[in-house]
């Protein structure tokens, strides 16, 4: 054996030791490891020094027993047609929350106007029931026969109110009106304009339907009737 390894054999002896007389003792004074998922024991020694522990917040029994339904009550007045149809798609499906339901309404009226002046129609049949689909798919059909096109341009949603609302066995079906703002003309081969108006804002009224199979592991909804307002 070399005296370079004899010598390095000695350096990590010497240093073993002092770890060991730093780390390896125990005094018994030990504070045991931390849990930052366990509550604090009422056995837990006070702090020491300066630091106080504070008590801790008693939950006030109104908080802790919210309405399951309050979200409900706030989009449609509680004991109509629309609040109890909305009760019943939340107790058959705990996961519905009426406040991301109107956002997602809101985002697929968007995409539906805007792919059905687009001619959409692989777009159109992710987001349609098959018969609202085809009424879809006529109507594109025969723009596309007279040489026309759609031309359309989305401004806003100014509302979106829950009119109704119903279980039927395990679907679930909520009606909104959805009053909103777009610019739409349809503009003949030559581009003169068949009908309406390319630079003005009109309001439209809408009311859809959207429907969900609550026993379904698929989250979206489906347009399944439309309807327009004069």
């Amino acid at each position: 054996m070399g005296f370079g390894t004899i010598f390095f054999i000695v350096v990590a002896a010497i240093v073993l030791y002092q770890l060991r007389s730093v780390l390896g003792r125990r005094t018994g004074n030990e504070r045991p490891p931390f849990d930052p998922y366990s509550r604090p024991s009422e056995t837990q020694a006070p702090a020491q020094g300066n630091v106080v522990t504070l008590p801790s917040r008693r939950v006030n029994p109104d908080e802790a027993s919210v309405s399951p339904y309050e979200a409900i009550d706030k989009v449609a007045v509680p004991g109509t047609p629309a609040n109890e149809g909305l009760r019943r798609i939340r107790d058959a499906d705990p996961s519905f929350d009426v406040g991301t339901f109107l956002d997602g309404a809101r985002t697929a009226y968007e995409m539906i106007v805007t792919a059905f002046a687009d001619g959409d129609r692989k777009l159109l049949q992710n987001l349609l029931s098959p018969e609202v689909y085809q009424g879809f798919d006529a109507s594109i059909a025969e723009r596309e026969r007279r040489g026309e096109r759609l031309q359309s341009s989305f401004v806003g949603i100014n509302e979106a109110t829950v009119t109704g609302a119903e279980m039927k066995e395990r679907e679930a079906l909520v009606t909104v009106r959805i009053v909103s703002q777009l610019i739409s003309a349809t503009l003949r081969a030559d581009g003169t304009v068949a009908e309406g108006d390319p630079e003005t804002v009109v309001e439209v009224i809408d009311v859809w339907t959207f429907a969900r199979d609550t026993r379904s592991r698929d989250p979206n909804w489906r347009l399944v009737e439309t309807e327009s307002e004069d």
